[in-house]
């Protein structure tokens, strides 16, 4: 009879053993000291919302430089990323040729003007051209012989063949006045054609330094000092790098979000952290029928040239619209292996919450599942609380 209940006793020794373990397990629990947190409220507000999306730097504008006249190089002084101003000299040609033909073209125009009574940049007159002026004298003094003979024709003092002598004279010395009129008039014309020959023979002077279209830099030099060139060569490449555009793409289901005046936000590999900014210039019309997207494009200022044209960058553009998210302080997150989670305040202990992460605004996150505005999240002393973890 004693054997049979000597099993029954370990037995009950075993669970009082058991029982009083508990007890002082709670009792240690319930003694442990309280970590200290900072409670905030998690808040609900309209925040701004954004599009991830992908594209590359392009420059704003950029030229391939040809010549306008033909000849030797005689000077190249600029080379690969040389920054340059709007009308910087890229390339000059030898002079020689179109220096020559300037002097030519001006020397016939200034003859002209010198024949036509012109100078000083006064105006066309043809009466004050001097071969019109003699003739128009001549025919003065033709006209006014001939009204004295027909005075004198009606007194019977002199004959009608002088008569007739001096009314031929006198139509003879119009004639040769209107001639001498349409002749300064052809002169005019012949010197209107000098002119514009001057002012092409100038321009190919001119042509032989080509210049810069805009601000910008130097991509490519193309010739060097001997080079022969022929008109229409392209000798340099200049691009504008300020302002740059960033051109990127957007996945068709978030095309009636963006528009023009949007605000992006980017980064690029060369300068890891930093964030820049530009805005929506232009929003293709049509998606890009191989990956069913549209393409965007905005303008970014680049006044230290820091940005190069050819960066990847990654964008994050604003929607025009805000929607209501819920906030809290980034310090209330842990992220291990991309699970994120946070601990909600109950009482005077805390309740672990794995939760989905939004957008980022400022020093708040937002939280898209786990948490309801109005709890209260830890923020202080996070990596000392677990799930159940007594807090004050």
């Amino acid at each position: 009879m004693y054997r049979h209940l000597a099993p029954v006793l370990v037995l009950a020794a075993l669970a009082a053993a058991c029982s009083a373990g508990d007890a002082k397990t709670k009792d240690a629990a319930s003694a442990a000291p309280s970590v200290p947190v900072g409670a905030v409220q998690a808040v609900e507000q309209p925040i701004a919302r954004f599009i991830r999306a992908t594209g590359s730097l392009t420059a704003e504008e950029q030229a391939d430089v040809a010549a306008e006249i033909a000849g030797r190089v005689v000077a190249a002084p600029i080379e690969r990323g040389t920054p340059v101003a709007e009308g910087a000299e890229l390339v000059r040609i030898s002079p020689t040729e179109a220096e020559a033909s300037l002097k030519e073209a001006d020397a016939n125009a200034a003859q002209l003007e010198a024949r036509l009574g012109i100078g000083g940049g006064s105006p066309f007159d043809v009466n004050k051209v001097p071969e019109v002026q003699t003739a128009k004298a001549a025919y003065d003094l033709a006209t006014s012989e001939f009204q004295r003979i027909e005075s004198l024709l009606s007194l019977k003092v002199v004959s009608q063949s002088e008569y007739d002598q001096r009314k031929t004279q006198m139509e003879a010395t119009r004639q040769q006045y209107e001639a001498a009129k349409n002749g300064a008039a052809q002169q005019f014309e012949m010197l209107q054609a000098a002119r514009a020959r001057v002012t092409l023979a100038r321009k190919a002077f001119a042509d032989t330094t080509v210049r810069a279209p805009f601000p910008g830099a130097i991509a490519q030099r193309l010739v060097n000092v001997g080079d022969y060139v022929t008109k229409g060569m392209k000798v340099a490449v200049v691009v504008r790098t300020n302002p740059l555009r960033v051109q990127l793409t957007v996945p068709e289901q978030f095309v009636s979000a963006v528009a023009v005046g949007s605000t992006v936000n980017f980064g690029v590999d060369a300068y890891p952290g930093r964030e820049f900014q530009g805005t929506v210039r232009y929003v293709s019309p049509s998606l890009a029928a191989d990956q069913r997207a549209l393409t965007v494009e905005a303008v970014v200022p680049n006044p230290k040239g820091e940005l190069k044209p050819g960066f990847f960058a990654t964008a994050r553009v604003e929607q025009p619209n805000k929607a209501p998210g819920i906030l809290v302080p980034a310090a209330a997150l842990q992220t291990t292996s991309g699970t994120s989670r946070l601990y909600v305040v109950r009482g005077d202990h805390v309740e672990e919450r794995i939760v989905t992460t939004g957008q980022t605004v400022g020093d708040l996150v937002e939280i898209t599942n786990g948490v309801k505005p109005g709890e209260r999240i830890a923020t202080k002393n996070v990596a000392q609380l677990a799930d159940g973890t007594k807090v004050s």
